[in-house]
């Protein structure tokens, strides 16, 4: 991946952590795991670690490298792919001169923030990047981003016979807004953080409009 001054510097105060992990950072063509969500998921971060602390080189690798490695969503390694991410994170940093302890915290927080692989955060890093990440899967962008891997999936947005699944399984493989059901709407109840859950109980009810207005007009 191309990295340009501009893209390092939207990372401050870290550019330089940013201007070494960020040729890594990407891979596959994903828009919803692409450069812009590290960006959110890094201000998202920010916004968090201004209220609770944290250790920012810690953070800053954390966000930078926990999609490093693209699994789908269709794919049965998806559950595998935060432990995959941490294995490789675990490698670049090594071969920078990273500190074993750090390399573990990083590794760590990167393990432990997918919803999929169900493993608690135990640093507070770790705490916050998952609270982080999951920001994004909430709220106007969490919705688009739903929307988005939906039609890459090859999904319909809605059953158009029953589109609340009131007599029918849940089916978010097949229908789009059964996933605000399945999955976003369960995020906010398990944010680690006090600022985080601050932040998401907001997007929650973002996400709830956008549920709504699609209802309304179909």
């Amino acid at each position: 991946m191309t990295v340009s001054a501009s893209l390092v510097a939207a990372f401050a105060p870290a550019e330089d952590i940013a201007a070494d992990l960020l040729p890594h950072a990407v891979s596959g063509n994903d828009g919803s795991h692409d450069v812009a969500h590290l960006l959110r998921v890094w201000k998202n971060a920010c916004a968090i670690r201004a209220e609770e602390g944290g250790d920012i080189r810690i953070l800053a690798a954390a966000v930078l490298l926990h999609d490093c490695v693209a699994v789908e969503k269709n794919s049965p390694l998806r559950s595998q792919a935060s432990r995959l991410a941490a294995e490789k994170a675990r490698g670049l940093l090594a071969d920078l001169g990273w500190l074993s302890q750090d390399i573990d915290a990083v590794g760590h927080a990167i393990l432990t923030h997918s919803f999929s692989a169900g493993i608690a955060p135990e640093t507070l890093e770790a705490k916050i990047l998952q609270d982080a990440d999951r920001l994004d899967a909430i709220g106007m962008v969490g919705a688009a981003r739903c929307f988005y891997i939906a039609g890459r999936m090859g999904s319909a947005l809605y059953d158009p016979l029953d589109p609340l699944a009131e007599k029918r399984p849940l089916d978010d493989k097949a229908f789009a807004i059964d996933h605000f059901e399945t999955k976003l709407f369960r995020l906010a109840d398990g944010f680690q953080t006090g600022a985080g859950r601050e932040l998401a109980e907001k997007r929650q009810a973002k996400l709830s409009q956008v549920l709504a207005m699609l209802l309304e007009e179909i």
